[in-house]
């Protein structure tokens, strides 16, 4: 089966592939299992469509044939190939076999897959006693071998086809968990409104420092390519927990995102992308995220004693951890060309006491370029609405853009959606930098002093709406006119009722 196949019907065939758990195990738990075998699998036909390749031409010459497929992007060492379990998938220990496959693809890709299925175990009692499991993994893996999910490179033709179903599943796992999976995923408006905001261009250093899955960083890398038609950049990223940090990983290989930097561990306690000495923080050129919202426990009691000074603004309230992402992102952007944009709680634009102080500082700095208010239900797990915060270095003029987008988007049963109509008109608006009535305003660094550095939108972008004045004596005449017409009726009806014999 070598016809193109097209991306509804790969979405649609790994979305059924689901059922095989669903109503065993909790699609919070079964969302790794199926991550991994769509990993596993595109490898898996892409080194199986190499492989006859080379043997086509080289059939006599196995060691040739050996050397060169040991060159290929991925190497598969015997009995780690999805082909090699699926071939066993009748026989006993299923679960076994996917975790030693997933183990020496591990050991026989060096770094590059290092850790990435330590959290991902198919031996788990979570899918019932050994018989049970068996059969789930068998069905698992007979939903991934048939021939709708062929993923040789013949078939997809472009890594975006697999790299789209991989978000496809991320973003319904994301609707289904509720506020846990959320916490991994970015709206792909969200996302695609920062890329475009913050423009990457060819040679950019591009970070988001709570990376989740790392959709943001994927489409930011798209926009350097659609914008230059380049791949000379480079992502960089950090995720505190350990299965979604492999999904990042995953998700950047089948996105062909080779050229990424991906740590895994707590950003504000233990930062790892540093310079070599592991003394200085790294800088950027981009600098995005999605933090999670107010997140308490973030690191307060280390916080004074930083040893990168991230939080010479002032430390951050002990359980809102929103200004500990923004100052360690300020901290890591270069001088020239460094710019940001981050999303946050709304808390954020008008809280006093520590956060206030820190916001009046980045404010007096000339950092803080846009606020940009959003609709609320936008993100999974959430209905508050959000903001997007922009800063920049080396910024020309001192004053701040307020657009309030809050009131214009689409509205979803459990989700909000930004429409292409409303992101462009945010993006024009950012661009044309000016005021638009009850949308945009240019406020002056006084003004903001004047409203003691409180970014809260209403108070610079009036959306009030004056209610037309009633004219009383029109109401008046419209009034009488409507007595006598029921009048009118009222007569009309009792003489029907008499015809009828109602009545005297």
């Amino acid at each position: 089966m070598t016809n193109k196949i097209n991306q509804d019907d790969i979405n649609k065939a790994v979305w059924n592939a689901c059922d095989t758990f669903r109503g065993v195990i909790s699609a919070d738990t079964y969302k790794d299992f199926i991550l991994t075998m769509l990993f596993l699998k595109y490898i898996s036909d892409v080194y199986k469509d190499e492989y006859n390749k080379l043997v086509e031409q080289y059939g006599d010459n196995p060691e040739l044939i050996h050397a060169m497929m040991s060159k290929q992007r991925f190497v598969l060492p015997e009995g780690a190939s999805f082909w090699d379990l699926y071939e066993q998938r009748h026989q006993a220990g299923n679960g076994q076999r996917i975790d030693q496959a997933l183990h020496g693809l591990e050991e026989a890709n060096g770094t590059k897959l290092k850790n990435v299925f330590q959290d991902i175990s198919f031996n788990t009692d979570k899918l019932g006693q050994e018989k049970q499991k068996n059969e789930l993994l068998r069905h698992l893996l007979e939903d991934f071998g048939k021939d709708i999910l062929n993923l040789s490179a013949e078939r997809v033709g472009s890594l975006d086809v697999i790299g789209n179903a991989y978000e496809f599943l991320i973003k319904h796992f994301a609707a289904g968990s509720g506020a846990t999976a959320g916490e991994f995923y970015t709206p792909p408006e969200v996302s695609d409104l920062l890329a475009t905001i913050l423009a990457p261009v060819e040679g950019d250093q591009i970070c988001d420092p709570a990376c989740g899955s790392g959709s943001l960083l994927i489409k930011c890398g798209a926009m350097v390519r659609k914008n230059s038609g380049s791949k000379k950049y480079a992502l960089f990223g950090q995720e505190a927990i350990g299965s979604t940090w492999a999904l990042a990983k995953m998700n950047m290989f089948l996105h062909g995102e080779d050229n990424h930097r991906i740590e895994w561990g707590d950003t504000i306690r233990n930062p790892l992308l540093l310079d070599k000495d592991g003394k200085h923080l790294l800088q950027f050129d981009v600098v995005t995220a999605n933090p999670p919202f107010s997140l308490d426990k973030w690191g307060h009691e280390d916080a004074s004693s930083d040893p990168y000074g991230r939080f010479h603004r002032g430390v951050p309230p002990k359980t809102k951890g929103d200004y500990a992402f923004i100052s360690h992102m300020i901290e890591t952007l270069k001088p020239a060309t460094g710019r940001m944009g981050v999303v946050v709680p709304h808390g954020v634009l008008f809280r006093a006491s520590s956060e206030g102080k820190i916001r009046q500082q980045l404010i007096e700095e000339n950092l803080l370029d846009t606020v940009i208010g959003l609709p609320a239900s936008l993100f999974f797990g959430t209905g508050i609405p959000a903001a997007i915060l922009l800063f920049k270095k080396n910024r020309s003029d001192d004053k701040v853009l307020f657009i309030d987008a809050s009131n214009e988007f689409k509205s979803g049963k459990n989700q909000n959606q930004l429409t292409p109509d409303n992101i462009n008109k945010i993006i024009e608006t950012y661009k044309a930098r000016d005021n638009v009535d009850k949308y945009a305003y240019l406020a002056t660094f006084d003004e903001i002093k004047e409203n003691d550095f409180n970014l809260n939108i209403p108070r610079y972008v009036d959306t009030f709406e004056e209610e037309a004045e009633i004219d009383l004596d029109a109401v008046r005449v419209e009034r009488l006119e409507l007595k006598a017409e029921l009048e009118s009726l009222e007569t009309e009806m009792a003489g029907f009722l008499k015809e009828l014999g109602y009545g005297a």
